[in-house]
């Protein structure tokens, strides 16, 4: 949990006591915790991302997976020993309540590190390239940071899904990495200019989407390849706020742009449910790699930041409490 805003030394390890099950609650005994970047901007205090201000203390994390350990009144599923999922707050714990409601089955097929690694990435990556802007044959994507978390992510599902796909890295190595994870082409934006380059790539016509988790450093030079009537997709802010920018750069192409939330598009339980099902399908399928980068204990939580924010690794880590 943490006590203050600041840097990774604010996250503390300790113990508190849980309330009673209410109605409609399950108790969950967590065995592995996925780290996301949304969490650094809470431990920070950056309250333009995705979490508002909360009191503290905080207990940190937004998404594990672990067994029903008990569950309150007027609960009849999942049962108590069920393997779960869930997008919730207080997982960085060894138990977290939660609605019953809001937790997702998880098929056998499907380990507890790669569920709690990518449930939230998976998710992220259901709405964007089958409901936000569904990808198909005949479509280019353009996606930035390639090679990371939800990168990897991106370039297998669009390429499962017959879209042609582009991604953009910050390194020879990850053009490597980005190419064996499904995309067609990459880019190295430090040695190349992105925006040109795709207008090559696609004959002058530029992407008909662009997923961008980058934020600020990769935005306004996105407008500039996509296609009229394209996509662009603000979906991360790893290199900062977007910001301000003139709504006219979009009318000369007629460019749409979307600042979306994964929260938004799993409000309705039904419809997360579904987004659960399309998601553990997709990342149980045995030709979909899913690394892991790292797995740290509970208490190290403050490494995994540091290594989050560090981009030691372009795969996940968890956290074994």
């Amino acid at each position: 949990m943490i006590r203050q805003h600041g840097g990774p030394d604010v996250l503390t390890l300790e113990e508190t006591e849980l309330p009673p099950l209410k109605s409609g609650e399950a108790l969950i005994r967590n065995t592995a915790c996925g780290v996301n970047y949304a969490d650094i901007y809470e431990r920070e205090g950056d309250h333009g991302g995705p979490h508002s201000a909360k009191p503290m203390p905080i207990v940190m994390g937004h998404m594990a997976v672990g067994i029903v350990e008990e569950v309150g009144p007027d609960v009849s599923s999942p049962p108590v020993g069920a393997r779960v999922g869930y997008i919730g707050p207080a997982s960085y714990a060894e138990h977290t309540v939660m609605p019953a409601a809001r937790l997702f089955p998880l098929p056998d097929a499907l380990s507890d590190e790669v569920a709690g690694g990518y449930l939230l990435r998976g998710l992220t990556a259901e709405y964007l390239v089958r409901r936000l802007y569904p990808l198909g044959p005949g479509k280019t994507a353009l996606v930035h940071a390639a090679a990371g978390g939800m990168g990897i992510l991106l370039g297998q599902w669009g390429r499962k899904l017959g879209a042609r796909m582009i991604g953009t890295v910050g390194s020879d190595e990850k053009m490597q990495i980005a190419r064996s994870f499904g995309y067609d082409a990459a880019i190295n934006y430090n040695t190349e200019d992105f925006a040109a380059r795709v207008m090559e790539l696609t004959d002058g016509t530029g992407a008909d989407v662009i997923y961008d988790g980058i934020g600020k450093s990769a935005f306004r030079a996105s407008l500039d390849c996509i296609r009229p009537r394209g996509m662009v997709i603000s979906y991360g802010t790893a290199s900062g706020n977007v910001g301000a920018f003139d709504l006219q750069l979009l009318h000369s192409k007629s460019i749409i742009v979307t600042r979306p939330t994964l929260r938004s598009w799993i409000a309705d339980p039904e419809e997360a449910r579904a987004a659960a099902g399309a998601t553990f399908t997709f990342l149980a399928d045995p030709d979909i790699r899913t690394p892991i980068g790292a797995i740290l204990p509970l208490s190290q939580a403050a490494e995994a930041h540091r290594q989050l924010e560090g981009r030691v690794t372009t795969a996940p880590i968890i956290l074994k409490p």
